[in-house]
């Protein structure tokens, strides 16, 4: 079984006026020189998955400008034994849509016919950054497995907005606070759980893998209230907790707080301390074990999105990572300036060349 797109088309999408690409199941190198719009084609195919994509960008910064209010992309999908036709776009800088064999569907049905991973270079500093960006990160894996934990977090974060206005507004009133706790108390349990169900399969995955890149030990850490696991235990804490955040104007328990942290395993250092190389394997390691607990849960590997991922790995990673990809049969769409760097690939791969002219993004096939 194969989760690829056989065909994909960007109107007025970022840099690309009309691009029209034709594909099977192979990995897609795609090579030209920096700013030429490789990375926008990442993008687009990112968007056939829940979200804002892998730049989390506005659908209006997304537009093609001046001469476009809008985008449109259309794929063929092909997802285990069945072949999809999928479109998603955005009028006036609208929320995008989707339709689905040209039904319209909500963002979230995406998550349940397609899988998609990325690494790009803005998660490089991730393990020595801020907590938002390690929890979007899990998310983001979390989502692979569990294509409903998008809606949870979307309804925790409306249930905790709201909650957070009655405590900047002083509000003391319980009333006011329990309906929104209980429904915070729900979504939170159920995101809590998801999070830790995907880093056991990710354990699972790692565990006793051949592969060229180092095994991460991940751990969840609920913040420094704690994290209760039951939907009473947290909206109890929730309520117990008001006087607290009242003081702070903010909600200081619940899964917002979580953190993601790693060891490189082998050296049993933590990876905030590793080097930058060590990092990105790290990563690396975490975006392959992904995709092969995905290969067996889903029933195929997902779309895997590696931004330049190749520059900042020797020869030897390199062409340990192109097997590992071919290996698992997964359709990754790879970036890089320079034709060399996928060498290692063969004819295990096909070719994209990306240039611009007059201001826009030319599509053609090396």
């Amino acid at each position: 079984m194969t989760l690829s797109l056989s065909a994909l088309t960007l109107s007025h999408f970022r840099s690309h006026k009309v691009a029209r690409l034709a594909l099977d199941a192979r990995p897609v190198a795609i090579c030209g020189p920096n700013g030429a719009g490789k990375t926008n084609i990442l993008e687009a195919v990112s968007l056939f998955s829940p979200g804002r994509g892998l730049r989390r960008s506005s659908a209006e910064d997304m537009t093609r400008r001046p001469e476009a209010l809008g985008w449109k992309l259309t794929g063929v999908l092909h997802s285990l034994a069945q072949v999809h036709e999928v479109e998603t776009w955005s009028e006036g800088g609208a929320a995008r849509q989707v339709r689905i064999d040209g039904k319209a569907a909500a963002q979230t049905a995406l998550g349940r016919i397609a899988r998609v991973l990325w690494l790009i270079p803005a998660m490089d500093r991730l393990w020595i950054e801020g907590a938002e960006g390690r929890r979007r990160f899990l998310d983001r894996m979390t989502l692979s497995f569990v294509p409903d934990h998008a809606q949870q977090s979307l309804e925790y974060e409306k249930a905790m907005r709201e909650r957070n206005r009655l405590l900047k507004d002083m509000v003391r009133d319980a009333h006011w606070y329990a309906a929104l706790e209980t429904r915070m108390a729900e979504t939170g349990t159920a995101i809590h759980a998801n999070r830790l169900q995907a880093l056991k399969d990710l354990e699972e995955a790692q565990s006793g893998a051949q592969t060229a890149f180092p095994a991460a030990n991940l751990t969840l850490q609920p913040g420094e209230l704690g994290m209760p696991d039951t939907v009473d235990g947290l909206r109890d804490a929730l309520a117990a907790g008001r006087k607290r955040d009242l003081s702070a104007g903010r909600t200081l328990i619940g899964p917002h707080r979580a953190d993601l942290y790693g060891v490189y395993a082998a050296k049993d250092v933590p990876a905030k301390d590793c080097s930058t190389g060590e990092q990105k394997a790290l990563l690396v390691s975490l975006i392959l074990a992904n995709a092969r607990a995905l290969a067996r849960d889903f029933g195929a590997p997902p779309l895997l999105l590696l931004d330049e991922v190749a520059a900042h790995l020797d020869a030897d990673r390199r062409a340990a990572l192109y097997d590992e990809i071919c290996a698992l049969g997964a359709q990754a769409w790879m970036t890089g300036t320079e034709t060399s760097l996928f060498e290692g690939l063969g004819q295990r791969a096909q070719y994209l060349n990306v240039t611009e002219t007059d201001g826009a993004s030319m599509v053609d096939t090396l």
